[in-house]
């Protein structure tokens, strides 16, 4: 049986592509500036390589502070250009100014503005293209998913707003297998005795099985299955696919079968690695601390117009092993916010002041914090942590919610990188799913990740 699948790329491979393509673009782009311009400031031989790799890693690196790697950005024009320009900017800025590891800066001036609008224009040609070709729908993954009629609606919502181009075209029915509709939706249902031709006939690149209802994989849809893995096709498993495209863990689709998780990244027994990362957190609460002093006068100043009230403020918050610590922040509500009872803060917050608002956009107001990363309550990154309250009514109709307390709470994590302010039991879900990701493939290379995309969220003004 054969099947003329289209061209797709996954989203690990596309962030590899444009990653390659955004070096070797440049690197072309100059070497062509070099030879038509008489362009001497930055030239490619065997005797100044170090130039090269350090120009490839500083657009690594600035590309990623500035989201060229988040295919989002990378599908959008606007945002696309607007983070092509910051990268430019800021990549020939830093390579300017660091002439021990680059070349002294050329006598002619113009040398300069020949070296900007290669690389701007290297990356802004070849991401078009990318729009334009690479990020269309002719390289979309046509898939048939295997479920029970009354889940299908809600396992292709799950699927639908992550990727674009991964499209369920089809399902068949665990349970029965007959052909119908599924209420407001137009995806087809295949009978398993059509499954192999509709498989044929229409490209389909994987099959994703997600029933959790093990009596549901008949001897008939076993086989059928077994027949075109045999035959070449992609199958994998619902939850599988979620978390590798959403990379965060479907923690509502798996019932209590935490076994299936644990345990998490040896990472998290690791000592050399536990030992790193005390030593990383000490450090950056040091410099942190220090940052904080310098601006300490001027967040006085503020806080005195602004919010009218005490500077500080403690909070009791639940720890790693559900122990229970003080947080410390620089306040940014009203005097008595919360005489009412204890209530999730919002986005739009009307308890929180301009001058509250300011800091929260900022991250100031986390500042203080770096006292509790210093004394061991608290890493760099983790999960935030949450107040007592809040965990008692999350955990009683959450399952999962609890282990996210095996490791110490973050400043910033991969929740907080990832998702908007959540204000909700449902958004409690998201980043807890994301949490749990963080703490199963915990790594240096993931901590790395989250700093960058941190760093994003403070250059961009996208505090909560």
């Amino acid at each position: 049986m054969n099947s003329k699948k289209k061209i797709h790329f996954e989203v690990s491979e596309r962030k590899i592509l444009l990653r390659l393509f955004d070096v070797f673009s440049v690197l072309l782009s100059l070497y062509l500036v070099g030879i038509i311009f008489n362009f001497k400031y930055f030239y490619i031989t065997v005797y100044n390589y170090q130039w090269t790799v350090v120009l490839g890693t500083y657009i690594l690196l600035i590309g990623s502070v500035f989201e060229m790697y988040n295919l989002q950005v990378a599908s959008n024009q606007f945002q696309a250009i607007r983070s092509i320009i910051l990268t430019s900017f800021t990549t020939v800025i830093v390579y300017l100014f660091t002439p021990i590891l680059t070349p002294e800066l050329p006598s002619n001036r113009i040398q300069i503005v020949y070296f900007f609008l290669a690389i701007f224009l290297a990356l802004l040609l070849w991401r078009m293209f990318y729009q334009k070709y690479l990020a269309s729908h002719r390289f979309e993954k046509k898939v048939i998913l295997v479920c029970e009629r009354e889940q299908a609606d809600e396992l292709i919502q799950g699927l639908k707003s992550i990727d674009p181009h991964y499209t369920i075209i089809a399902l068949v029915d665990a349970e029965c297998g007959e052909s119908h509709s599924i209420p407001n939706s137009s995806i087809q249902m295949v009978p398993l005795d059509r499954l192999e031709r509709f498989v044929s006939q229409n490209s389909i690149s994987e099959i994703v099985v997600a029933t959790q209802k093990t009596e549901a994989i008949t001897v008939d849809l076993y086989n059928k299955l077994l027949l075109l893995l045999e035959n070449g096709f992609t199958i994998r498993e619902y939850t599988h696919v979620y978390e590798n495209l959403t990379q965060r863990i479907p923690v509502q689709y798996v019932a209590q079968d935490f076994y299936r998780y644990f345990p998490f990244s040896r990472s998290n027994q690791n000592q050399l690695y536990l030992l790193l990362i005390r030593l990383f957190d000490v450090v950056i609460a040091l410099f942190g601390i220090g940052i904080g002093i310098v601006l300490l006068p001027f967040l006085f100043v503020g806080n005195l117009i602004g919010n009218r009230g005490k500077m500080f403020y403690t909070q009791v918050r639940v720890g790693q092993n559900g122990k229970d610590f003080r947080i410390i922040k620089f306040r940014t509500m009203v005097k008595n916010a919360e005489q009412h009872g204890a209530v999730f803060a919002t986005a739009n917050d009307v308890r929180i002041t301009p001058f509250g608002k300011f800091l929260r956009k900022t991250r100031i107001d986390e500042f203080p914090q770096f006292l509790n990363i210093l004394m061991g309550e608290m890493a760099v990154i983790g999960p935030r942590p949450e107040r007592p309250v809040f965990v008692n009514e999350i955990a009683e109709v959450m399952p999962f919610y609890q282990t996210r307390h095996v490791i110490k709470p973050g400043l910033t994590g991969w929740a907080q990188v990832n998702y908007s302010y959540g204000d909700s039991i449902d958004d409690s879900l998201i980043k807890l799913q994301y949490d749990l990701y963080y703490i199963k493939h915990r790594s240096i290379f993931l901590d790395i990740n989250i700093l960058i995309k941190t760093l994003s969220t403070i250059l961009f003004y996208r505090g909560q």
